[in-house]
């Protein structure tokens, strides 16, 4: 589709507004939750290790989705699984809303985690139909800041609406955002699908969500039960042996959802990298900083948001930018030196000290609204250009799935060093902080490494 010459038509806004729209709503899912755990769990009776499923329910099972919902929407309409998963979504978030336990809560999570999928999916294949060249970068600049904010002001809004209102309305908000986008849908978003779909690999989405299921599970409760449990064996031992089965199916198979050959696309493979190692580096981090802030220094839950602003403003003022950047220069230098920025935040944030106010992070906090600003539009434009366009489903499907694993075994493995170093000094000041120190250095070994992998492998890329 090509703009008319007055501007850009009906049809490509209407695509933008949609996927930016749906795509926030379900990222700011994934960060909202991270203040309100604390009322979470006082109001239903949690655990340290519950309330860690309030984000890992929801992750994961988008996490473990994703690659399907790719491939049906490319197969059955892009629009349509859009709207599917924005109802289904919807209704989750209800159901959410009106918990009555820790048990109803994560399995509504992951019924809303379902409907993610289906947007998120669907959403950059939308733009992928309706934007080429210039365009394009117009489109994923919006879309990239959009998102990047999304994610990184979830805890401020967090705050806000758990101080005003109640936690049970960071979910019931989602009804009324879901039925307007669900108009704007319908009424401007054309259809579109590939003109020779996959049909939807079966055992292929079984095996791998099991495999992140019981990853999941092992991490996170690998701490209260002891890593030498049998229980915990068996499931990490579960984990590895369904990904070998899910790997052996994608191989046999004719029409598998996940193409093991894509991974002989060195740009393919280097735009996975940095979709994982961003997530794992800074958005897990932004759980354990707000326990940090409330639970270490006092804050209260708007307090703790507020204090995490500065790096949403740069992600903010940054990401537009370097989406208008996206088709003038090649994809591993804004991509690699984001992941760079993000290793040095984290190292900076790594010297806290049981005495230091929260203004230590800032150093930080700036670092990382640049890397995540450069990285964000930069990273949809690559998920969309390693692929032909009929295949965007596909591509942004994988490439988001490795942006939820991210941030899924990011909590959960993180979430597990964090509660070590909390335990040994008995959930004191000085255990979180050495909990954050620990998860920054971790993370912040993650970021670097994936950025020297990286490197190379997205040599001579750029959007399409």
């Amino acid at each position: 589709m090509t703009p008319r010459p007055e501007g850009r038509s009906r049809a490509q806004w209407g695509a933008l507004i949609a996927a930016s729209l749906g795509t926030a709503m379900l990222l700011l899912d994934v960060t909202i939750v991270y203040v309100a755990l604390p009322a979470i769990a006082a109001d239903l009776n949690a655990s340290f290790v519950s309330v860690q499923w309030v984000i890992d329910a929801y992750t994961v099972v988008m996490a473990a989705t994703l690659l399907a919902a790719g491939v049906i929407a490319d197969r059955f309409g892009r629009r349509r699984v859009f709207a599917s998963g924005v109802i289904l979504f919807s209704g989750a978030s209800a159901l959410c809303g009106v918990a009555s336990s820790g048990i109803f809560l994560d399995v509504a999570r992951g019924i809303q985690g379902i409907g993610a999928a289906a947007i998120f999916a669907a959403s950059l294949a939308l733009l992928a139909n309706a934007f080429r060249g210039a365009d394009r970068g117009f489109a994923l600049g919006i879309w990239g800041a959009i998102t990047g904010v999304a994610l990184a002001i979830g805890p401020l809004i967090g705050g806000l609406v758990v101080e005003g209102l109640d936690w049970r309305w960071i979910f019931l908000v989602n009804v009324p955002v879901g039925a307007l986008l669900l108009g704007i849908t319908y009424w401007s978003v054309a259809e579109s699908r590939a003109e020779n779909p996959d049909r939807v690999d079966v055992p292929g989405a079984l095996l791998f969500g099991t495999a992140c299921l019981l990853a999941a599970i092992g991490l996170t409760r690998g701490n209260d039960a002891g890593w030498g449990d049998p229980w915990i064996l068996a499931a990490l031992i579960g984990a590895l042996l369904a990904l070998a089965g899910f790997i052996a199916v994608e191989r046999a198979s004719d029409a598998p959802m996940l193409p093991l050959e894509l991974f002989r696309i060195p740009a393919f493979t280097g735009t996975a990298v940095v979709a994982f190692a961003q997530s794992v580096a800074i958005y897990p981090l932004l759980f354990f900083l707000a326990i940090y802030l409330q639970d270490g220094l006092g804050y209260s839950p708007i307090g703790a948001g507020l204090r995490l602003l500065p790096l949403t403003l740069l992600i903010l003022l940054v990401a537009p930018f370097a989406g208008r950047l996206t088709g003038r220069y090649p994809l591993r230098i804004p991509l690699t030196i984001g992941l760079v920025l993000l290793g040095a935040a984290l190292l900076a944030m790594r010297g806290l000290s049981a005495s230091d106010e929260w203004t230590a992070l800032l150093p930080g906090m700036i670092l990382g609204g640049l890397g995540i600003g450069a990285i964000s539009p930069s990273l949809a434009a690559a998920m969309v250009a390693v692929l032909p366009v009929e295949r965007s489903g596909l591509s942004s499907g994988i490439n988001n799935t490795f942006r939820q694993l991210g941030i899924a075994m990011g909590v959960a493995g993180l979430g597990a060093l964090f509660d070590s170093r909390v335990e040994a000094r008995a959930g004191a000041l000085v255990g979180i902080v050495n909990g954050v120190n620990a998860v920054a250095l971790a993370a912040a070994v993650v970021a670097l490494l994936s950025a020297a992998i990286a490197w190379p492998l997205l040599r001579g890329q750029r959007s399409g």
